[in-house]
């Protein structure tokens, strides 16, 4: 029995059911994303006076008149700070050839830092920096109000976060990824004359071109080698700037150098994710002054291998989270409140100037002087410590999201302990004549104790700072499948008013195509349980669509019809299955064609000079049997309304789609109409009879298998076209086609389109809608299950937000196509 129901009732439910899916979208992903609260609260020079530690002015410390000159938290160590920041550095731009199994083209190409970390060990140094997730600048960029006087140049993001924070700035546009050079040769220009001025305390360089170089040329481009062939001259230019004002009494006689990355990038120039090629990235960092004392290497971690001078060079590693506070010990600044990183030892040691191995570490004036630098590095962590025991227990009663008493508690007892053990080692100190036996073994203790306590916080803060709201997230799941239910009885009661009709009734002849339709999607579903089969789902996708065409060749050839339909999707299928394999070798490291040719068509070439011609004419050649078809079939269009429709639609969206696709639009374009056409007939060849009676009204019924496999070549098309489910999958490059500035509204739709584009071009009706939600509802369940695993943020999390951005998107093209056909 049919309720009935009005035109606009039947468009009601369209928006009805978007309104369902928002809402469990949004609860989900409250519940799902990590919550870490941000607190309003700042540390202030007089903060340090409630702490235990030391913290007086003058280096040889009398201990027993503490706090008579007070300071800011610590002496400082340097005097003026010079941070280049070269965007997305890879580690491997900055690192030897030698440390790597297989050398690259990129690599040795920033020389001048190599020969500096060979040469000068005690003054010069390469760390591999680890960033966290998501792998991107914004989140990076984090200043604190100190009293130093900032200059910066380069990335005008700094200047959008922090409009007043600066004495002087140059920034430059940032966004459009196609622009190499605007950021660099802004940088360059007033880098150098900026070295000569004394109005700054902290100078801050933000280059972009190697960033920009990898999102549109990738890695292993002439362009990259180029721009790191670039930044080497500039480095050699400026560190001989900084060594001729070095001398004493020279304007650059404290000052540290450190050229860093933010993050690294894929083999594509992509980042965003928590891939290792990602999160590893370089710092270099240089003193300008004579080390005196030493630094034994017993205390030192690192990697030492021979580079291409065969000469040894050592790297060390260091924490990204550990950067700031490191930093500010070294400028004598308050640490950030919010900061639970611990003071690297190497970094601060070289930046003091206090890092040697050359010498007799036997001696006892050696370990006099090492005693000597190890106790203020105590002090230092003394008020690291504190710092963050102070942070974690204000951000225990003021988050919501807090410790437990338990974590607490250890947490305490741990630094209970370390406070112990340092009134030991200050009565030590103060009291008893220290000898060269007896120095050492108590600072290491007290080194281990501060440490352990550090490294404890800061591993309990990512696992709390890694909890999942169960209860909101099964509320929005709830919801969900409330969306799917009112869907299902959607489908089962409307009847579109232009002849299109979902009916599931034993008579339609279509009982075995709902059970078969079920099935591929419940496969697809089940599929996302495994990391593997999503880092392969394009191939899964084509796999079940092919599938579905090989059960509708058994159909059509035992009755004879819609044979030549059947196969040619097949063909296109086939052809579909090759383009996904060579868009995903995208991401496979030795994939080596990208610094030849921009799109993965044209890398298909080989550099072959006849295959490079075809690939030149085969866009021209299909874009002519593209108008052509569509011509055609607006011209003749047989004389249905719906198909009228379709063609109208497929023709708005092909232009936009094909210039942002470059030379592969065309084709695919091609195999997305030619693929629905033969759906289309496939679908209504078992009501043949009843669709020539309708003739003349476009009446048409379309069975469940039909949608299911206009869903999976949405999928096939998001995959021929070089994308995949990862935030470093994304063509930034096609968000700027056509435009030079970055406008966020407009360069957003732009990469949508890109993005989701050939997934838009179907009809999207209810039962495509349907096979939507329930592939977001099987990835809901798939990132709750895994919220836990290694991939989770790499692989599962960006899944979850490419299936529901295309949901969402297939909602409001149903909710916009709902005022067309029924209006």
């Amino acid at each position: 029995m049919r309720l009935g129901w009005k035109w606009w009732g039947h468009m009601a439910v369209f928006w009805v059911i978007m309104g369902l899916h928002i809402l469990a979208i949004l609860l989900f992903t409250k519940g799902f994303l990590l919550t870490r609260s941000e607190l309003p609260h700042y540390s202030q020079c007089s903060d340090v006076s409630e702490s235990p530690c030391f913290y007086c002015s003058d280096s040889n410390v009398n201990l027993n008149q503490t706090h008579k000159h007070q300071h800011c938290w610590t002496k400082p160590a340097i005097g003026r700070l010079v941070i280049i920041v070269l965007d997305a550095l890879r580690f491997d731009f900055v690192a030897p050839s030698t440390f790597f199994q297989e050398s690259k083209p990129w690599m040795d190409k920033l020389q001048m830092l190599q020969e500096l970390a060979s040469q000068y060990p005690s003054s010069a140094r390469i760390f591999k920096a680890i960033a966290d997730p998501p792998t991107t600048s914004l989140q990076r960029l984090k200043l604190v109000q100190n009293g130093k006087r900032v200059t910066m140049m380069g990335d005008d993001t700094w200047t959008q976060l922090f409009p007043h924070h600066f004495e002087r700035s140059y920034p430059f546009p940032s966004f459009n990824v196609k622009d190499l050079h605007t950021v660099d040769n802004g940088c360059i220009d007033n880098l150098l004359p900026s070295l000569y001025q004394e109005d700054w305390d902290v100078l801050i360089a933000h280059f972009l071109g190697v960033d920009h170089a990898g999102h549109i040329f990738g890695v292993d481009s002439i362009q990259m080698l180029e721009k790191l062939e670039q930044y080497n001259v500039v480095l050699q230019k400026v560190i001989e700037v900084l060594k001729s004002q070095s001398e004493p009494g020279g304007l650059h006689e404290n000052t540290l150098l450190l050229v860093m990355g933010d993050h690294g990038q894929t083999i594509n120039g992509d980042h965003g994710g928590g891939s290792p090629e990602e999160v590893e990235t370089s710092i270099f960092a240089m003193s300008f002054k004579k080390p005196p004392p030493y630094v034994s290497t017993k205390y030192n971690i690192s990697s030492c291998e021979l580079n291409s001078d065969k000469k040894n060079l050592c790297i060390n590693s260091i924490q990204q989270l550990d950067f700031a506070v490191t930093i500010s010990a070294l400028l004598g600044i308050p640490f950030p409140f919010g900061s639970i990183g611990s003071v690297n030892l190497e970094l601060y040691a070289l930046g003091g100037g206090t890092w040697n191995f050359n010498g007799d570490g036997e001696t006892c004036e050696h370990q006099s002087k090492l005693g000597e630098w190890m106790w203020h590095y105590v002090n230092v962590l003394c008020i690291n410590s504190w710092q963050v025991k102070r942070y974690i227990d204000v951000y225990s009663t003021s988050s919501v999201i807090g410790f437990s008493s338990e974590d607490l508690f250890h947490i305490a007892d741990l630094y209970d302990q370390a406070v112990e053990k340092w009134s030991y080692t200050k009565n030590f100190f103060i009291y008893k004549n220290e000898s060269c036996n007896t120095v050492l073994p108590i600072l290491k203790k007290q080194i281990d104790a501060y440490s352990n306590f550090l490294l404890s916080v800061a591993d309990l803060a990512r696992s709390k700072w890694t909890e999942f709201n169960l209860k909101i997230m099964a509320i929005g799941f709830g919801i969900m499948l409330l969306s799917i239910f009112v869907h299902i009885l959607a489908i089962s009661e409307v009847k579109m008013k232009n002849g299109i009709s979902f009916s599931l009734s034993q008579d339609s002849g279509i009982s075995f195509g709902l059970f078969f339709a079920c099935f591929v999607v419940a496969m697809r579903a089940f599929s996302f349980f495994s990391n593997s089969y999503i880092l392969e789902e394009g191939k899964v996708a084509c796999f079940l669509l092919a599938t579905t065409g090989v059960v509708k060749l058994r159909d059509s050839v035992m009755k004879k019809k819609m044979v030549l339909e059947v196969i040619v999707f097949l063909v296109v299928i086939t052809i579909c299955r090759f383009t996904i394999e060579v868009g995903l070798s995208k991401q496979t490291p030795g994939f080596d064609f990208s610094n030849v040719y921009p799109s993965w068509m044209l890398r298909s070439a080989f550099g072959l000079p006849v295959l490079s011609f075809l690939t030149e004419i085969v866009p021209i050649l299909s874009l002519i049997l593209l108008a052509t078809l569509l011509y055609k079939a607006d011209f003749f269009d047989f004389k249905k309304s719906l198909v009228t429709k379709i063609v109208a639609m497929l023709s708005t969206w092909s232009s936009s789609i094909i210039i942002l696709l470059g030379k592969q639009g065309p084709l695919v374009s091609i195999a997305a109409i030619i693929g629905g056409y033969c759906i289309m007939r496939m679908g209504s060849s078992k009501h043949d009879a009843r669709n020539a009676d309708n003739e003349g009204t476009g009446d048409l019924t379309i069975d469940p298998l039909s949608a299911t496999q206009w869903s999976f070549l949405a999928v096939c098309l998001f995959f021929c076209t070089g994308h995949w489910c990862a935030f470093d999958g994304l063509r930034y490059g096609a968000a700027f086609i056509g435009f030079d500035e970055f406008i966020l509204i407009r360069q957003a739709i732009l990469l949508t389109i890109d993005t989701f584009g050939l997934s838009l071009i179907v009809p999207v009706y209810l039962l495509y809608g349907l096979i939507m939600a329930t592939t977001v509802t099987a990835t809901m369940i798939c990132v709750t299950i895994h919220r836990r695993h290694l991939m989770v943020w790499g692989l599962f999390a960006p899944k979850f937000v490419f299936d529901v951005v295309g949901l969402l998107l297939t909602d409001f093209v149903i909710c916009l196509a709902s005022l067309y056909y029924l209006g």
